[in-house]
């Protein structure tokens, strides 16, 4: 818990017998020590988990996800349509701050459950980490991308279709068509900086507050409403630097999540699936970005008294 923010190293290697481990993930204790005392899945049968494709526990935890996808699109599309229905002169400030909650909020709804995903983008660096099998990454991520479905169709239908127009129904997008002195013209960003705002974003989401998840030290050190209150700070502060850097108003900003920009893609579709790829690719090679950087670090750091 937080109260307990001083854990001398000696203590936590005997208590823990290992330097970095899945906070955000359940499933620890199912994996193997590596030299460095990491816990990682370090077998065949384990880095490809064949037994969690049969575990009814597996699939309990992926509901959690599916629930929990569904209400952060629908919580955080709904906010994105409010804040720019709001009579203010920075939308994109209220939105990142509602974002902020509406993510800490949710990873504490469904952390004791699945570990607290919701996002294909933490399975993805949960797997690479040796955190997760391939198994429980690929159940995770389906489910995270039937919810933001479900939730896109549930927002769908208690909003106008002026609204659902107007605003994409939330959604992911690159650029709109909007009208110009000459006729309607094509307003946002370009798919080469799109791209390389939700590689830059999403590593900075992985590295400032998803490392403090994966690493046991910090996590029992901060506690877990401070480190998902980090999480969704982060996001927030991401989503707001991004919308504000590119001032493109066709922009939505990094998506840093590609299950929510799939769910509105699928129901909405049209320009949603303009340079839907971006939103996959960019978290994928931020991703692995991460993970190569967690495999050079060294195990032990230093600590300052």
């Amino acid at each position: 818990m937080a109260g307990r923010a001083v854990i001398s190293e000696d203590e936590e290697a005997v208590l823990n017998g290992g330097k970095v481990q899945p906070f955000s993930t359940p499933y620890a204790k199912e994996s193997t020590k590596n030299d460095k005392g990491r816990h990682r899945l370090t077998s065949f049968q384990d880095i490809f988990g064949l037994k969690d494709l049969v575990s009814l526990q597996v699939w309990r935890a992926s509901l959690a996800e599916l629930l929990g996808s569904g209400i952060l699109v629908f919580a955080i599309d709904t906010v994105v349509i409010s804040s720019y229905q709001s009579i203010t002169n920075s939308p994109n400030l209220i939105m990142s701050f509602l974002i902020a909650l509406t993510v800490a909020i949710l990873l504490l709804a469904t952390s004791p459950i699945s570990g607290g995903h919701i996002n294909p983008v933490i399975t993805f660096a949960a797997f690479l980490a040796g955190l997760v099998s391939i198994s429980r990454a690929a159940i995770y991520i389906l489910a995270q991308c039937a919810g933001a479905v479900l939730g896109a169709l549930a927002l769908k239908a208690v909003v106008g279709d002026k609204i659902e127009e107007t605003f994409s129904l939330g959604g992911c997008t690159l650029t709109v068509i909007g009208p110009g002195p000459e006729g309607p013209v094509v307003v946002g960003v370009g798919m080469a900086q799109a791209l390389w705002l939700e590689i830059f974003c999403t590593f900075i989401f992985l590295f400032a507050s998803i490392w403090m998840a994966f690493d046991e030290r910090q996590a029992k050190a901060l506690g877990r409403v401070a480190v998902f209150s980090i999480i969704g700070i982060v996001v927030g502060l991401l989503v707001f630097v991004s919308t504000t850097v590119t001032g493109m108003k066709g922009y939505a900003g990094a998506g840093m999540n590609p299950a929510r920009c799939l769910g509105p893609a699928v129901v909405r579709g049209g320009h949603l699936w303009g340079g839907h790829w971006v939103f996959w690719a960019g978290p994928g090679i931020a991703c692995v970005a991460f993970s190569l950087y967690i495999k050079i670090i060294p195990s032990h750091h230093l600590h300052p008294l």
